[in-house]
């Protein structure tokens, strides 16, 4: 049954974003992946990106990331503002990110951050902290949303930057890094 607050109009973009969150987490259990770390705790934010814990808890260093996939899921879903909804590229966002929450977990992809990135003990995200990126990536996009196309790039460079300065990784240098990787990069950001 709806809720009774809860507008009409909202209900069909609340289901079908739970529908996706189900969806990547059975996905993720498919993948064998952990709900939770092994360690037992459930913090809810991990800062150190060299330590065991990373991509193990809801939030980490690596969150904001995925907050900035859903400034580029944004940008490429724009070009189908004419014949979708925000709604509906609210949830094409999602799915998006789901789709490569999967991706990213398959040993394929775990093997890739361990051999070409700074990511040398990576043993892939449980689905918790993949639920942590799923919802990081839905706040990008929502912010996004509400900022003028000059605001979100400014604040895109600005969380690129800090990311760069506080844990010698950003987005475009993961992707760097995974694609064509650079010996003299993952030195650097290893603190060689």
């Amino acid at each position: 049954m709806p809720e009774p607050n809860m507008p009409m109009a909202r209900q069909p973009v609340v289901i079908a974003s739970i529908a996706v969150l189900i969806a990547m987490c059975a996905g993720l259990w498919l993948e064998q992946r952990l709900w939770h770390c092994s360690c037992g705790s459930w913090a809810v934010w991990i800062s150190d990106v060299n330590s065991r814990h990373c991509s193990q808890h809801l939030l980490d260093a690596y969150s904001f990331t995925h907050f900035l996939h859903g400034f580029m899921f944004f940008a490429g879903l724009w070009f189908w503002r004419d014949r979708l909804t925000a709604s509906q590229r609210f949830v094409a966002c999602l799915a998006l990110e789901a789709a490569w929450e999967i991706f990213e977990n398959t040993p394929f992809v775990i093997n890739r951050y361990r051999a070409a990135t700074m990511a040398l003990g990576y043993v892939g995200d449980t689905i918790v902290n993949s639920i942590g990126d799923l919802i990081s990536c839905g706040v990008g996009f929502g912010v996004t949303q509400k900022l003028s196309w000059k605001l979100s790039v400014a604040l895109f460079l600005l969380v690129e930057l800090a990311l760069i300065l506080t844990i010698r990784d950003s987005l475009v240098l993961n992707i760097v890094m995974l694609l064509w990787p650079l010996e003299s990069l993952k030195q650097w950001q290893l603190g060689a």
